[in-house]
């Protein structure tokens, strides 16, 4: 023990003893913000290194960066026109209408076997369709389509392979066909069966330009048809127009087009999102007790939801992103390699370089610091360089088609963050053997 003063106090040599402790930590403060200024000014200067090399050889950097650049080109690329394309589908195709799902006859086929299969299936009638109005407790409303394809004339003009579609008048509000003249299908059309149609805005363009075409009557096949309404056009998915149709009621329909084989398509309208799930098990449950299915027999219909579909796109745009990352890979492994054999011959080149700056004082983390900083800066322009190729491809495709391309954020992240790691790692070899160079034969090596 440290002796005491009378009196119990501390002796002056204990202040002595305790005081270096105040002052030492003040000391480590002072170093450590010195050092954290130290690496800043060498992180700079190995930037500055590295951005002069570039200036100073710039097709050899343009060589090295080229496979990082495609790389990143094909990987960003590949996920925004990925990314456009789920958007698009989800919009498009896989919207079946507010809350809707769909019973049909085959439902989604991906292959012969179930197509041959779904051949079997009897088909879905008017019965069917009023069994699920009386007995859904979960929907809000069921409308019923069938379709069939024809010429249709008006006059002397002919428009080829229209869409003839026999509809229940709430088929309208349930696939948002919005009004652009005229008016709807009524209840009153459908209990009568009156020969009137709804025509989308490809026909109006081509039989009626410039003149309203309410109270015209165009002809289908053989049948002849009162325009009572149009529709506000809806544009084309994958190029096929959607404004091709002639709208007709549900049961003027079957009197003149119904073939004994054609079966209906049933949409079905849950009372929100959350019931989605349940109102398709009503459904089934509906359906299958009216055909007498067995408990472990498969459904003789197919039902299709929004999901199943995006589900079967994602399958799809899976394998073509599997692809992708195959090809980004090799690009990547290659321009690791290019990069790292354009490293060590740097190395070379600045073999009297790293004597000197050895012989200064610098440390071999110095080196190591200052190759790796420069492999993973070079590696990281290539990055940025392919993300903006990669936005002018976007640009481009997006000009020319009508796929709403957006590049996602998190493309932009991955492609750098694996741009610079590729740099880091190939740089790994050479920043090791600039820092094992004896500084001696270093200065020798160019004399």
């Amino acid at each position: 023990m440290y002796p005491k003063a009378r009196g119990g106090t501390i002796t002056k040599w204990q202040n002595y003893l305790s005081a270096p402790r105040v002052y030492t930590e003040g000391g480590v403060c002072r170093l450590m913000r010195a050092k954290t200024r130290a690496n800043s000014l060498a992180l700079r200067e190995t930037i500055w290194l590295a951005l002069d090399t570039l200036r100073a050889h710039k097709l050899r950097s343009f060589l090295t960066l080229l496979g990082v650049i495609l790389a990143v080109t094909t990987l960003v690329a590949v996920m925004s026109v990925v990314n456009g394309l789920n958007l698009y589908v989800s919009d498009k195709i896989a919207n079946l209408g507010s809350n809707a799902f769909v019973v049909d006859r085959f439902g989604i086929i991906t292959n012969f076997e179930e197509w041959s299969k779904a051949k079997k299936r009897p088909p879905l009638g008017l019965d069917d369709v009023q069994i699920l109005r009386d007995g859904m407790r979960l929907a809000s409303q069921v409308a019923a389509m069938e379709n069939n394809t024809a010429d249709v004339r008006y006059g002397n003009n002919l428009f080829e392979d229209a869409s003839i579609l026999g509809v229940t008048p709430n088929y309208l509000e349930m696939r948002s066909l919005e009004v652009s003249s005229g008016r709807a299908l009524t209840d009153a059309d459908e209990m009568h069966r009156a020969p009137v149609c709804f025509i989308g805005a490809d026909l109006v363009k081509q039989f009626f330009p410039g003149v309203d075409p309410i109270g015209k009557s165009i002809r289908a096949g053989s049948e002849q048809y009162l325009v009572v309404g149009t529709a506000k056009p809806r544009g084309s998915v994958f190029g096929q127009s959607q404004d091709n149709f002639v709208l007709v009621p549900l049961g003027t329909y079957r009197k003149s087009w119904h073939a004994p084989d054609d079966s209906l398509t049933i949409f079905i309208q849950a009372r929100g999102p959350e019931w989605m799930p349940a109102a398709e098990d009503e459904a089934r449950v509906l359906l299958r007790a009216r055909r007498h299915v067995g408990y472990s027999a498969a459904d003789p219909f197919g039902v299709i939801m929004p999901s199943s579909i995006t589900g079967l796109w994602n399958r799809i745009t899976g394998n073509l992103f599997g692809i992708a990352i195959w090809l980004t890979s090799v690009f990547l492994v290659v321009g690791g390699i290019v990069i790292m054999n354009i490293m060590l011959a740097s190395v070379t080149e600045r073999t009297r370089e790293i004597g000197l700056r050895k012989s200064l004082g610098a440390r071999r983390r110095h080196i190591v610091m200052q190759f790796l900083v420069e492999s993973s800066f070079l590696a990281a322009v290539g990055g940025v360089a392919g993300i903006v190729l990669a936005f002018a491809i976007q640009q481009l495709v997006r000009v020319t088609t009508p796929i709403p391309i957006t590049m996602p954020m998190n493309a932009v992240v991955m492609s750098l963050t694996l741009s610079t790691v590729v740099g880091l790692f190939f740089g790994i070899y050479p920043a090791m053997r600039a820092a094992r160079l004896d500084p001696i034969e270093a200065l020798r090596a160019e004399a």
